[in-house]
């Protein structure tokens, strides 16, 4: 008995070329939207992503369905910093300095996720995605935390949901927006309280 051979659709060059525009399109439509949200735009609409992009409102959302794909796509740069950030060894050799480490860290990405986090809460109450994946990372930020004390310090309750609120991104932006202050001037005066705290 024969095997019966499977006919493979041939994939011709106009197909092929097909795909390529299609994965270019897609990443000119993500670029615009972090490049315009990056600029301070917390609610980019489609037509702001299409003129950035220099592609037609159809082909938006060809790629994607809704405006909430493209914050899935935001989330995912907001994530890969904070995970890389995470990632990096510490220098100091005790937890207290490993905790002031934290700030000079933090603070570094803070200011680059920031337009992107201050965007995110703009739709987050709408958006049940965006609400896991704020609650995600707060919980991964805490747990970062909670990985350099030592167990009697950590068994502290309120000197810890004290160094998790100082450590914060909503902190942070107090610090940078609501205050003004120079990203220096910020790690400097959470350096001074999260040092009394702990010392």
């Amino acid at each position: 008995m024969s095997a019966v051979s499977v006919r493979r659709p041939r994939v011709t060059p106009e197909d092929d070329g097909r795909r390529r525009r299609g994965a270019d399109n897609r990443a000119r439509i993500v670029a615009a939207m972090l490049d315009i949200v990056r600029e301070g735009e917390v609610a980019p609409s489609a037509e702001q992503v299409a003129a950035r992009a220099d592609v037609g409102l159809r082909t938006v959302f060809r790629h994607f369905q809704d405006m909430e794909s493209l914050y899935r796509e935001m989330s995912a740069e907001i994530e890969g910093e904070l995970l890389a950030t995470m990632a990096t060894p510490f220098k100091a050799d005790t937890w207290r300095g490993r905790v002031m480490e934290l700030i000079e860290r933090r603070g570094t990405v803070f200011d680059r996720i920031g337009p992107f986090q201050r965007a995110s809460a703009v739709t987050r109450p709408r958006s049940k995605f965006l609400q896991e994946d704020h609650a995600r990372l707060v919980g991964a930020s805490r747990m970062a935390l909670l990985a350099q004390l030592p167990v009697e310090v950590s068994a502290d309750r309120p000197l810890v949901e004290a160094l998790d609120l100082l450590l914060s991104f909503e902190a942070w932006t107090r610090l940078r927006v609501e205050q003004g202050l120079s990203a220096g001037d910020a790690k400097a005066a959470l350096a001074e309280a999260v040092g009394r705290l702990i010392n």
